[in-house]
């Protein structure tokens, strides 16, 4: 059984500001494992070996994991305003990395969370949001005659159709969110006078 449902970000995104002549680069990345959000970091540090400091921190689901890096930003000025950004978001499965390259002028303890927390904002605010849905795998054979009537009746309740087989009978394969999947099974029973059933397959996470 899958957990709840759950949001994260669409995709990679990039955005940065100049702040008292500190450049920050706010880089955000959709992951699902430890090891992907530290590949990650490496790639930007890799990429910015010239920046003063590379400030990160990432968020987990499984497990429910989250680690930071002031990366010798002062202690609490950096990294942890960074997770607070992730976690006030609500998001999860993502990692944010802010690159700083420094302009000459100090920015206090306070400036330096300001600057930091903007920094991941914006990078989120590219990366966009998904929201991740607790879906039924599932499938539908019927005749070629209920084929037309069944195959509209999937999208207007609630389900996705992923592809369709056409052999001795049709084939239907789709998702649907776990809780529409009773509605559905009402209706394809009225539809084709109890012949043809919905058939579960597996439950997966499908973006929505």
């Amino acid at each position: 059984m899958l957990s709840k449902d759950y949001v994260t970000v669409k995709c990679q995104a990039q955005d940065e500001f100049v702040e008292r002549r500190s450049r920050f680069i706010g880089y955000v990345m959709p992951v699902t494992t430890e090891a992907e959000a530290l590949d990650f970091i490496n790639e930007i540090r890799t990429r910015h070996w010239d920046a003063t400091h590379n400030v990160y921190a990432y968020v987990i689901r499984e497990q429910n994991l989250c680690r930071y890096s002031d990366d010798h930003e002062p202690q609490g000025t950096a990294g942890v305003p960074v997770l607070d950004v992730i976690r006030k978001s609500g998001l999860t499965d993502v990692c944010v990395v802010v690159t700083r390259y420094f302009g000459g002028v100090l920015l206090g303890a306070g400036g330096l969370v300001r600057a930091y927390s903007h920094g991941a904002s914006i990078g989120l605010q590219k990366a966009g949001r998904r929201e991740m849905i607790t879906c039924y795998e599932a499938k539908l054979t019927c005749s070629y005659s209920q084929y037309g009537k069944l195959g509209s009746l999937l999208p207007e309740n609630g389900a996705t159709l992923d592809d369709t087989i056409f052999e001795d009978n049709v084939t239907l394969c789709f998702h649907i969110p776990v809780g529409d999947i009773g509605a559905l099974n009402k209706k394809v029973a009225d539809a084709t006078g109890g012949t043809c059933e919905v058939e579960i397959v597996a439950e997966k996470y499908f973006s929505y």
